[in-house]
């Protein structure tokens, strides 16, 4: 998937305006014919000029560069048109709803478009043929249909009004939700080879067009990323830079809300989620896969079958699914290794080491606050072995004490702020994990 930034200057609702303008004819004589007018020459030329000047728009990739519309026939971009009309043209919306009295939507059905376009009884059938999922309007997610017979719906797919426009699509796929963090390469602290391979996942997403469009390339889905490693070692901070790098936003995925213990409800979910994302220009990471993806023992009763059968369609779905996915998990070794070759890029998050806490330590504390003169950011990191989640917490924390106090940050207030982060997990903690902040921890502190 080649990531296209957004760009709201870009006119692409007066360049298909005439797409908007035809429909609302079609509508128009449509409900002249219904109530015994005939249509007036002057109309009908106009409608065959309009025409004339879609098949010319149509003809222009550009109008259309958002959504996947390439070597679609003239009857499926139609319908397409139809399906997306109420919803890029709201004012129109009374158009639908007029000419199908008794419905409570103001959706296209198949009806409706049957008899907007005029079609005769072998285009109906070919139109019937056109909404089969395996089609490319449903198959590339650009149209969703609901119900059967006559009166099925047709709506645009989620996200696919929001590209048509090139504005953001701010409702999250079910079971995600978005991460407001924002991250930087050049903030990421991680060791030149670890960065290496984030920037080798990156070129599946940059030069996919490329490998797989030109260079005729096997076509994998994702591409799919694991990170490994102890909490607050990066792992979501990474895939906050990857985001911001590609200008998208980046979705956290919790499998716990989405395995259900009745029999197929998990598949139900993870289908709603990859059905509404594919193909858009968003990431997903799924936090602690060992959870599903954990090693496979003996099957010693149906639920174990069922799990396989989960993991197996989590699995099938992320390989179709066209866009980033990274997994995540603390728990490297639980996995099962005949996973890994689903993979495109691996990457272990390592306990930072005493250079990298320093580096942490100097970007995580605010960058206006004044620092007292004895605060040596070099000894703190080599005194205290904390991940970059436990800096960020205690960077903060040291911050909201010297506000309190109405002075500089001193080595008192970063003492508190990580013995506070050391004694979170209740864990026996002694004083001389501080290293040289212990002789600077206020006495009145509770042990």
């Amino acid at each position: 998937m080649t990531p296209t930034a957004i760009h709201p200057e870009t006119p692409v609702l007066p360049v298909l305006t005439d797409e908007w303008a035809r429909m609302e004819m079609l509508g128009g004589c449509l409900q002249d014919a219904r109530q015994g007018r005939s249509v007036s020459d002057e109309r009908l030329t106009e409608l065959r000029e309009k025409q004339e000047a879609i098949l010319q728009l149509r003809s222009d990739a550009r109008a259309w560069a958002n959504l996947p519309v390439d070597g679609l026939s003239m009857l499926e971009m139609d319908i397409l048109v139809c399906a997306l009309l109420p919803e890029v043209q709201p004012r129109l919306a009374w158009m639908y709803q007029s000419l199908q009295p008794g419905l409570n939507h103001p959706h296209a059905t198949l009806a409706l478009v049957q008899a907007m376009l005029a079609l005769d009884l072998a285009d109906a059938a070919m139109l019937r043929g056109i909404l089969l999922p395996d089609k490319p309007l449903r198959k590339r997610r650009l149209i969703e249909v609901e119900g059967s017979g006559p009166f099925q719906i047709l709506k645009p797919a989620r996200g696919v009004v929001a590209r048509l426009l090139n504005v953001p699509d701010n409702e999250a796929p079910p079971g995600a939700v978005l991460v407001e963090q924002k991250a930087h390469w050049d903030d990421l602290i991680l060791s030149a080879d670890r960065k290496a391979i984030i920037r080798e996942y990156l070129m599946w997403i940059h030069h996919e067009k490329v490998v797989v469009g030109e260079w005729a390339g096997q076509p994998v889905g994702g591409p799919v990323a694991l990170f490994t490693g102890r909490s607050g070692t990066g792992k979501t901070f990474a895939a906050l830079a990857i985001a911001n790098e590609l200008g998208w936003p980046l979705y956290r995925v919790d499998l716990g809300k989405l395995v259900s213990k009745y029999i197929g409800e998990t598949e139900k979910n993870l289908n709603r989620l990859f059905d509404a994302a594919h193909g858009q220009p968003i990431i997903l990471q799924f936090d602690e896969v060992d959870s599903i993806m954990g090693k496979r023992g003996d099957l010693r009763e149906a639920r174990d079958r069922y799990a396989n059968m989960e993991v197996s369609h989590l699995l099938a779905r992320i390989e179709q699914h066209r866009g980033p996915c990274i997994l995540t998990t603390n728990l490297r070794d639980h996995l099962d290794t005949a996973f890994y070759r689903r993979f495109q890029a691996v990457v272990e998050f390592p306990q930072p080491d005493a250079d990298a806490r320093a580096l942490l330590w100097n970007k995580l504390l605010p960058s206006r606050a004044p620092l007292g003169a004895e605060i040596d950011l070099d000894e703190i990191a080599s005194a205290v072995s904390l991940t970059g989640g436990n800096i960020r917490n205690a960077a903060l924390h040291a911050a909201y004490l010297a506000a309190d106090d109405g002075t500089e940050i001193h080595l008192r207030h970063l003492a508190l702020a990580v013995w506070r982060e050391l004694t979170k997990s209740g864990k026996a903690i002694d004083t001389h994990d501080l290293g040289i902040l212990a002789s600077h921890l206020p006495k009145t502190t509770a042990f």
